[in-house]
Order: C-alpha cells, then sequence, then structure tokens
C-alpha cells in the first residue's frame, strides 16, 4: 500500500507542477508545452531530485535502489506514452483522410527532405570532426527525426490543426517517423555484429505500407458506413469506448510491427474523423487529453540533465550541430510548401524542427550499443532541447502575426465547409479550443 501511495503521490505532484506551470505561461502568452517541458527539468532527478526517486518502501521491494529507479521510470514512461497516443489520437480526429490527402504530396516533399538535408549537413559535419563514421550515421539519424508530438500539441494549442500548413505538418511528421523508423533498423543492423540485413529493411518498408494503408483506406470506409450502429451497444459513451479501444489496439499493433505507437494512433483518430459522432468524440477527448497530455512533456523534461549545458567544450559543437539542424529543417521542409507565402513556408519548416525525444531515442540506442560516446550523447540531448524549446514560441508568433490569425480563421471555416459537403453533415461549431 505504501508503494503505491508513494506513486500515486508522484502522479499528484507531476500533474499539480503540469497545471501551475500552464496557468503561468498562459500568463505571458506562451505555448503551455514550454512550461512543461521545463517544469519536468525543474523537478526532474538531475535538478531539485523530486521526480524519479523512489521510494523507501519500492526500494525494499526490489531489493535494489537502482532496480526500484528503473521500475518507476517504466510506470512514468508508461504514462507519458498514454498522453503522447491521446494526443496523437486527438489530433488525427481533427484531420480527415480526404483533406490530408490534398496535401499529400507537399508532406511527401516535407518529409524526404526534412530527412535528407538535416541527415547530410549532420553527418558531412561531424565527419569533419573526426568522428568515426558509425558514430556519425547514428548522430545523423538522431537529427533527422521529427517529434510529431511537440508540434501537435502546439498547434492544438493554438487553435491552427485545419490550416493547411499544420496538414501538412503533421502529415509530413507521421511520414518522417515511418523513414525514421527505417533508417534507424539500418543504422541499428550496422551496429550490431550480425550486421544488418537487407531482407528485414525490406520487410519493415512492407509491413508499414500495408499497414497504414490498410488502416486507413478500410478503416474509414468501415467507420463511414457503420459508425452510426455504434449506438446500439448498451455500454454507455458505446463510440467513444469503441474510439479508445481501436486506438490503444492500433498503436500496441504499430509498436509491434516495428513503429512508433504514435502512428497507430494518429491513424485511429483518421479513422473516426469519418464517423458521423465526429463532434461528441472530440468533445469527451478533451477531459481525457487534458488529463493524460500533460504526463507526456513533464516526464520528457525530467530527462534532461541541464548540467551538461555547463560544460563549455560541449556547448559550442552542440550549437553548430543545433544551427544545422534547425537550418535543415527550415530549407528541406521549407520545400514542401514552395508557391505558398514566405510565412507559410516558415511555418512548415519550423513545425518540422522540433526533435524532442525522438532524438533521444535513437542516440540512447546508439549509446547502448557503444556506437556513440557519452560526450556525443550529451551533444544530442543538447540538440533535442534546444530544437524543442525554439519550436513553440516561433510558431506561437508565426500564427499570431496580425492579420494572418483573421486570414487562418477564414481558411478553417473554408476548410469545414468542404468536409460537410464531402460527408452530408450538418453545420456545427468548432470544438473548444484546448
Amino acid at each position: 500500500m505504501e508503494v503505491v501511495a508513494s506513486i500515486l503521490l508522484d502522479i499528484f505532484f507531476i500533474y499539480a507542477v503540469a497545471v501551475i506551470a500552464d496557468e503561468l505561461m498562459e500568463r505571458i502568452h506562451q505555448p503551455p508545452v514550454i512550461g512543461e517541458l521545463l517544469a519536468g527539468v525543474l523537478i526532474g532527478p538531475y535538478a531539485l531530485g523530486l521526480l524519479g526517486m523512489p521510494s523507501a518502501g519500492l526500494a525494499e521491494l526490489f531489493h535494489s535502489e537502482t532496480a526500484a529507479r528503473e521500475a518507476l521510470n517504466i510506470v512514468y514512461s508508461v504514462l507519458a506514452e498514454l498522453g503522447l497516443v491521446i494526443l496523437l489520437f486527438f489530433v488525427g480526429l481533427d484531420t480527415r483522410l480526404s483533406s490530408l490527402l490534398r496535401v499529400g504530396g507537399r508532406s511527401a516533399i516535407t518529409a524526404v527532405a526534412g530527412i535528407i538535408l538535416p541527415f547530410v549537413l549532420g553527418h558531412g559535419f561531424l565527419l569533419v570532426l573526426g568522428l568515426p563514421s558509425i558514430e556519425a550515421f547514428f548522430l545523423g539519424t538522431a537529427m533527422i527525426a521529427t517529434s510529431v508530438g511537440i508540434t501537435a500539441r502546439v498547434l492544438a494549442d493554438l487553435g491552427y490543426l485545419r490550416t493547411v500548413e499544420a496538414r501538412i505538418i503533421i502529415g509530413a511528421a507521421v511520414l518522417d517517423d515511418i523513414l525514421g523508423m527505417i533508417l534507424l533498423a539500418i543504422v541499428s543492423g550496422l551496429a550490431s555484429p550480425s550486421g544488418v540485413s537487407a531482407l528485414g529493411i525490406i520487410l519493415l518498408a512492407a509491413e508499414a505500407t500495408a499497414f497504414t494503408g490498410f488502416v486507413l483506406l478500410v478503416g474509414t470506409h468501415v467507420i463511414r458506413r457503420f459508425s452510426i450502429h455504434l449506438e446500439r451497444l448498451h455500454i454507455q459513451h458505446a463510440p467513444y469506448v469503441v474510439a479508445i479501444l481501436v486506438t490503444l489496439g492500433l498503436a500496441t499493433l504499430s509498436s509491434f510491427i516495428g513503429l512508433a505507437a504514435v502512428i497507430g494512433a494518429f491513424m485511429a483518430g483518421m479513422v473516426f474523423a469519418e464517423s458521423h459522432e465526429k463532434a461528441e468524440l472530440e468533445r469527451q477527448a478533451t477531459s481525457v487529453y487534458a488529463l493524460l497530455v500533460p504526463f507526456f512533456f513533464v516526464i520528457t523534461g525530467s530527462h534532461v540533465d541541464w548540467r551538461i549545458f555547463l560544460d563549455t567544450s560541449l556547448v559550442g559543437v552542440a550549437l553548430a550541430i543545433t544551427g544545422l539542424a534547425v537550418v535543415g529543417k527550415l530549407f528541406g521542409c521549407g520545400l514542401g510548401a514552395w508557391g505558398m507565402s514566405l510565412r507559410s513556408m516558415l511555418i512548415v519548416g519550423v513545425g518540422m524542427v522540433p526533435r524532442g525525444e525522438v532524438g533521444l531515442i535513437v542516440a540512447s540506442i546508439g549509446l547502448a550499443a557503444n556506437v556513440i560516446s557519452s560526450e556525443m550523447f550529451s551533444i544530442a540531448v543538447i540538440v533535442s532541447v534546444l530544437t524543442t524549446l525554439i519550436a513553440p514560441p516561433v510558431l506561437s508568433a508565426l500564427y499570431g502575426a496580425r492579420g494572418f490569425a483573421t486570414a487562418k480563421q477564414a481558411e478553417e471555416r473554408q476548410e469545414l465547409a468542404v468536409e460537410r459537403e464531402e460527408c452530408g453533415e450538418e453545420e456545427r461549431h468548432f470544438p473548444p479550443r484546448l
């Protein structure tokens, strides 16, 4: 009982800190996600040590403080993953397949260019510094990953998920995750003694393509035809319960085939975006969103060791790599919005900048495989932190420019009118802004 109570106290503390941080950020007109990330850094084990330290009862249960800390981290990780899954379900729920297909070409260009240019810049710079090829390859891979969770949260907080730029960013970020996982499989194979299997890479690519295509094409057709019958179930809030069940199932299946769980969650949201109960699903999902999503950002922030910023020998290299990482995404991903306004191109480029937890995962795999040094891992952490903190305020400023916000609201109304015409829906109000 003491162990359960201590974990519940941690959960209460994380959420309380997130609420306070959100309030402070709202008062100074900054995206709440920044406050949650910084709050995580502050209370994490590398700063105040208020989070991540197991209780005496938990240490006694596992007969080791190290094992107890690992168990506690697993609890945090599951909680954070649930928050991320709900976030991407909500984003998918606001993204109809037809809307995404209208910007599919731009999203594909954005994703591919946003992988090639940062990788070339990062890998080339690290080779110039004298790093071994495999280490430069791993760190280059960490530079290409986009944290869809960070950008999606900012766009949701700003209320601009229905804009064309947001569609391009979200579509590109999901494709970026798929391509990133394939590239990660390649570099992981290069680091292992058995080497990389061409057949394994082909199978992973085929599974990812088949999974994505089947879920979106078949799933949307089934939901359009049969979602109205979900109300016949005797359980309360049947459509919402079924939607969450499908979300968790697709997130799990996505993980099992080697993709990120968020891809499955996002596709589940897109599938239920075609349902007749979409507005009600959005309303019901808002409360769960407010409960779980902040855990992801606070816990992610708690993994950051701020002391690495005190090592001047690392910070100089890290700042240079961060600059290349930002420039690579700005120019590479900005190509996806070519032909749109300069501000729209900047929004797409900046929206793809955050590396977040994805870059940390890639770097952690390299560290565990003894392919990258602890110094280079620290640099990867700095790059992930800085790119994550850069994007929210810049996106907020770009979207909040005078005249631009009004134009985007008009664009959203036009987009929603097209969606109503496509599915024959009656007019309804926008869901409340988060």
